[in-house]
């Protein structure tokens, strides 16, 4: 009687679809074994992924490494457990009620207030975008000597690329985009290798240290490091995306989505997390161990990698390696645009003018920080870009974690006490460092 009830609720509060194009639309089989069925769910996790790898992760990532060694892995794991978290509450929310989390926002606050939140999300969406032209720019640049300019300017090409994919079905997006990630981690395992990091001391930087809280410097980093690891776009994106999959109204059926698709990020958030630690490594082993504490550029980083390595392939890899991230964060923005726009105020755009109009708001400051302050104004709006996410974050997550915990909204699949205690735990995190960054930046 109770799973009967939960699914009349669940029918009736469904609404309009998000992503309404693709939703349901990739066939869960109700038959055979569960790695069949399992398999139907491999692919948002690691749309999701993408945005915790984005061309500003490397830029904190770069800087954190050269200055400061090790020390900043225990941030990048603790900021990819957070992740694993809040991203495994998006999916519930999705999976639970039927909507995704800019759709929820909208049905549970007032319209002021939703109008606030949106605006909220697409600052993060366009400080998301900046950080994809300059990084995918930069590769550009690196890999065919474009200059920086004309390199901003190609960048609002690859929407065509995204767009053909998504007209061929939202698999072949989620197949580019899984391909991309394996040519990524295949470079940086390479360029490991060849930095023969020390690896106690690559051990050492995951256990967490006080000085990150007391250091401004470092704490400045570190949350340049969360904000490009924990993306509020990406809570979003993940709420909608895994509606893709046509995994049925009944309770079972959304109970064993839930599970498959918590599995799917997990996996996918695990591989993030070693191409973020491998890039943090290269650094503390490239740079910081060779005295080179001050690397904040990707050019600089570029340039020096053959010389510090002893292998003309290093900077190639790690060109290529720019590129693809940079393309394939312009598809999970293109898709979390288009949710938060349709969810918070139900306006539908077509999603080359949308894509258009956020790649627009991103290249502007982009081109006039490359034009006036070339490579190294570049690599502190990267930095800044992550900053402002991790500002943002709060906005998303609070809203998340309050919902996944209200019974009445989730019916049989509110998220477990201690589930919602950590969540808790992780935003209250959150927001106590953000404040600190702001008093610093004010006070200190």
């Amino acid at each position: 009687m109770l799973d009967k009830a939960d699914n009349q609720g669940f029918r009736e509060a469904r609404g309009e679809a998000s992503l309404a194009d693709v939703h349901g639309t990739i066939a869960v089989a109700s038959r055979g074994s569960g790695w069949k069925r399992a398999a139907a769910f491999i692919g948002p996790g690691y749309l999701v992924a993408v945005g915790y790898m984005d061309p500003g992760n490397w830029a904190t990532s770069l800087a954190g490494g050269s200055r400061y060694g090790y020390a900043l892995l225990s941030v990048a794991l603790l900021s990819n457990f957070m992740a694993i978290i809040l991203q495994s509450l998006s999916a519930r929310l999705a999976i639970a009620t039927g909507r995704d989390l800019a759709q929820a926002c909208r049905d549970s606050y007032s319209r002021p207030v939703s109008l606030v939140l949106w605006v909220l999300a697409e600052i993060a969406i366009v400080a998301t975008d900046i950080a994809e032209v300059i990084g995918t720019a930069i590769g550009l640049q690196l890999i065919f000597g474009l200059p920086l300019e004309l390199g901003v300017l190609i960048t609002s090409l690859d929407v065509f690329l995204i767009l053909g994919l998504q007209k061929l079905g939202f698999r072949w997006v989620e197949a580019f985009i899984i391909f991309m990630l394996g040519v990524i981690a295949l470079c940086f395992g390479v360029q490991i290798v060849l930095a023969d990091p020390d690896w106690a001391a690559v051990a050492h930087g995951f256990l967490p240290s006080m000085r990150i809280a007391t250091d401004p410097g470092m704490l400045y980093l570190a949350l340049g490091i969360l904000g490009a690891t924990v993306m509020p776009h990406n809570l979003y994106l993940h709420s909608g995306i895994i509606q893709t999959r046509a995994y049925g109204d009944s309770l079972p059926e959304r109970r064993e989505a839930l599970r498959f698709a918590t599995l799917d990020s997990t996996v996918a958030l695990l591989l993030a997390l070693l191409v973020n630690a491998s890039i943090l490594i290269l650094a503390a082993a490239a740079f910081n161990e060779n005295g080179r504490t001050d690397i904040a550029e990707l050019g600089q980083a570029h340039a020096l990698l053959s010389p510090m390595l002893g292998a003309a392939i290093a900077p190639t890899l790690f060109g290529i390696a720019l590129i693809a991230c940079g393309i394939n964060s312009t598809a999970t923005a293109t898709l979390a645009g288009q949710i938060v726009m349709e969810g918070f105020i139900r306006m539908k755009l077509k999603p080359w003018i949308r894509r258009l109009a956020t790649r627009a708001l991103a290249i502007i400051p982009a081109a006039i920080v490359t034009l006036f302050y070339g490579e190294s104004g570049t690599a502190e709006l990267l930095i800044l870009s992550q900053v402002v996410l991790s500002l943002q974050l709060s906005f998303a997550v609070f809203p998340l974690v309050i919902f996944t915990a209200d019974r009445l909204k989730m019916g049989a699949l509110v998220a477990p006490r201690w589930l919602s205690a950590l969540a808790f735990l992780t935003a209250f995190l959150i927001a106590g460092l953000n404040i600190k960054l702001v008093y610093d930046f004010f006070f200190g």
